[in-house]
């Protein structure tokens, strides 16, 4: 499995601990692929967008001319994890803000929603099917609307921070800066279906 991990800006490096402790989990081989450059995207088989700045992370994006491949790798049904920064940039609309980035999931999203006296903080709640999991957020976002077809995973005081919806997972907290693995397995076991039923054909 080759996973595509955007390594423009942001906490990258953590994602790809996460992968590297669980891959003795699965039968198949995981290679994290730094993407950086548009000939990083070639022949992945799942993306990672990490937690950063998404302003800075879209602006990148388009500079380096990764934008429009990456944008249409998602739309074509390459699994996606995309955590804090990385759910503002697949969101559809953004709570008063204009911008646009590669708009693939129907939510809207608040861009540091919990402000400064909870820019930073820690809860367990049940994340879809995996159960008390410990949801880390730093200045997180949260999602304000969703459209009937996506999958509500969790909500934190009545605000959604976690959703699926086909092959994207967007979730405003930060798996990856904790010691439990459940989300990058369900993550990696979603990229793994979707590689053999693509095989199918």
């Amino acid at each position: 499995m080759r996973i595509g991990i955007l390594a423009v800006q942001g906490a990258f490096i953590e994602h790809e601990k996460q992968l590297v402790s669980i891959a003795d989990h699965f039968d198949e081989q995981i290679e994290c692929i730094e993407i950086r450059q548009k000939t990083d995207l070639e022949n992945l088989n799942g993306i990672i967008l990490p937690g950063g700045e998404s302003t800075v992370q879209g602006k990148l994006i388009r500079d380096l001319e990764i934008f429009n491949t990456l944008q249409a790798m998602i739309l074509q049904g390459v699994p996606t994890l995309a955590t804090c920064a990385g759910l503002i940039l697949l969101a559809q609309t953004l709570e008063n803000d204009s911008t646009k980035h590669l708009s693939t999931l129907p939510v809207t999203v608040q861009r540091n929603a919990y402000g400064r006296q909870l820019g930073s903080f820690s809860v367990s709640s049940n994340v879809g099917e995996i159960e008390n999991f410990p949801l880390v957020f730093i200045r997180a976002p949260y999602i304000t609307n969703v459209s009937p077809d996506t999958k509500r995973l969790v909500s934190v005081d009545q605000h959604i921070v976690g959703v699926e919806y086909k092959n994207q997972i967007g979730l405003a907290f930060h798996p990856e800066m904790t010691n439990d693995t459940r989300i990058h397995e369900y993550f990696l076991q979603k990229v793994i279906n979707h590689s053999n039923n693509q095989d199918r054909f």
